[in-house]
């Protein structure tokens, strides 16, 4: 309730293509200072793996998933509440194939998949090229397993963030919540977060501070440009530089 701009089609903040696109040149610890400062500490994961080059950054809109361990009985309800909103899942593992057919351009899945790596994972190379195809410059936030890696690495585009790899493929799990708060290690994601993955690690940027959350971290990046370029050139000392500037050094 806290976001008052625009809705995508199945209810979450559409944060506007401006803030995702400012995003994609910052640093996570330039985005998470102010997030932090805000009171948002549990947004940051930095235990996962990559399957694209390091340089490419993950930036877009969460969808989010949480998954359990198989039980028959809690399976027959869920399966049920999903057929009933129009999934039709009929198997121990088919809530992959599903979740990806409802992305749209630069969404990001973010899945609670309980560390679950054999018999979880969630994508491979096919459903890791459906996710390019629909998101353009998404991809996926896995706690959880993928298959397929050596395929996966050579799709242009997308990058995959996950706890790790085995050939078998999705089984034994159950779907309890589809766009609905999920946990990424010690993180908190809501559907519509915006996602920011680097080399340092993933952080859920909550979508009604997301545009301020960029202002604040331009102003850190400007800022830190400045301070390289002054210690590089012997001006000024790390310890002028990491204190309270003089009004000369702002000037």
């Amino acid at each position: 309730p806290q976001w008052k701009g625009e809705r995508m089609a199945d209810g979450r903040p559409k944060v506007p293509q401006d803030v995702l696109e400012r995003m994609r040149r910052l640093t996570m610890e330039e985005v998470w200072g102010y997030a932090w400062s805000q009171g948002y500490e549990y947004q940051v994961v930095t235990d996962l793996k990559y399957t694209a080059d390091p340089s490419q950054r993950l930036v877009g809109r969460a969808v989010t998933c949480t998954c359990v361990p198989f039980r028959q009985d809690l399976h027959e309800v869920c399966s049920e509440l999903f057929k009933e909103a129009g999934y039709n899942l009929v198997s121990r593992g088919g809530y992959n194939k599903a979740l990806v057919q409802t992305l749209v351009e630069d969404d990001v899945i973010v899945i609670d998949f309980f560390d679950k790596v054999r018999y979880g994972t969630f994508v491979g190379g096919n459903l890791s090229t459906a996710i390019k195809s629909k998101t353009k410059r998404g991809g996926a936030v896995i706690w959880g397993g993928i298959r397929d890696n050596e395929q996966v690495v050579q799709i242009p585009g997308i990058q995959v963030y996950y706890r790790g790899v085995d050939p078998t493929g999705i089984g034994d799990v159950t779907m309890t919540s589809f766009n609905g708060p999920t946990r990424i290690g010690k993180a908190t994601c809501l559907p519509g977060d915006v996602v920011l993955g680097t080399i340092s690690g993933v952080i859920f940027i909550p979508s009604h501070l997301a545009e301020e959350v960029v202002v604040g971290a331009e102003k850190s990046h400007v800022r830190d440009i400045f301070g390289f370029q002054r210690l590089h050139e012997k001006v000024y000392t790390t310890a002028q530089i990491d204190t309270k500037w003089t009004y000369a050094m702002w000037q």
